[in-house]
């Protein structure tokens, strides 16, 4: 059995309350999977941070994945801002990189040296971060952040498309020989394609932070009140 939990985004509160909840369910020793994103638009992407690095330090089984908003921030304390291939860069208020420097005490970076705004960020973290995989992968199990490159093996894989990808995976109907388990692109409800799931169900941009509970290729979804089975939904 494995947890899962999607895209966070600064959601400190959120991440809070599914942790709660797996502990309650299955104690504290159950595996964890982190689809990455774990920055942006929320209030407390330093907090988040800090709880996966203490859990971990503390021996929980946790396993945290890259995904697109993590590289954008160590490409930013790296030495400049990136741009999506949409041509918005991380300081954009459409992408939350400016959430994120203000929880580590950046409240305005206009006319400020980056060096010094560099300087807010403990090492920990960016050594955290920078030292995160692509990928987990069990026998019948793929979990990446974004996706894949359908028909490509997956040491073929390019690690910037398995943070970004988006049509050509999410249109694309056969089986990838496991099942993807994969966030990235919001959606209103956790979706089960069959040779996918998608579990960003949108905690960035404020709706709950969703946890599943994936044993073989069988997928639920926790809550308080248990497990309800995430079935696979038909192709449009």
């Amino acid at each position: 059995m494995i947890l899962v939990v999607p895209d966070i985004h600064g959601q400190k509160a959120q991440l809070d309350r599914v942790l709660a909840l797996a502990d309650a369910h299955f104690g504290d020793g159950a595996k964890i999977v982190f689809l990455g994103d774990l920055v942006d638009r929320g209030p407390d992407s330093r907090g988040v941070i800090e709880t996966l690095i203490t859990g971990i330090g503390a021996g929980r089984d946790w396993i945290v994945l890259r995904g697109y908003h993590v590289q954008l921030f160590l490409d930013y304390i790296a030495g400049g801002v990136l741009t999506t291939p949409g041509g918005l860069s991380w300081l954009n208020e459409r992408m939350g990189g400016r959430e994120t420097l203000a929880s580590y005490g950046v409240d305005e970076i206009v006319g400020r040296d980056r060096a010094e705004i560099v300087s807010h960020i403990p090492a920990e973290h960016m050594t955290f971060l920078d030292q995160l995989p692509y990928t987990y992968v069990t026998d019948e199990l793929l979990f990446v952040h974004a996706g894949v490159r359908p028909g490509l093996p997956l040491e073929d894989q390019d690690p910037f498309e398995m943070t970004w990808i988006r049509g050509e995976f999410l249109n694309d109907t056969r089986d990838h020989g496991r099942l993807v388990i994969h966030g990235h692109t919001p959606v209103d409800a956790p979706e089960h394609w069959g040779n996918r799931v998608n579990l960003d169900a949108g905690a960035g941009y404020g709706y709950d932070l969703v946890i599943a509970v994936v044993r073989g290729r069988d997928v639920a979804l926790l809550s308080d009140a248990g497990e309800m089975p995430l079935l696979p939904q038909l192709s449009t």
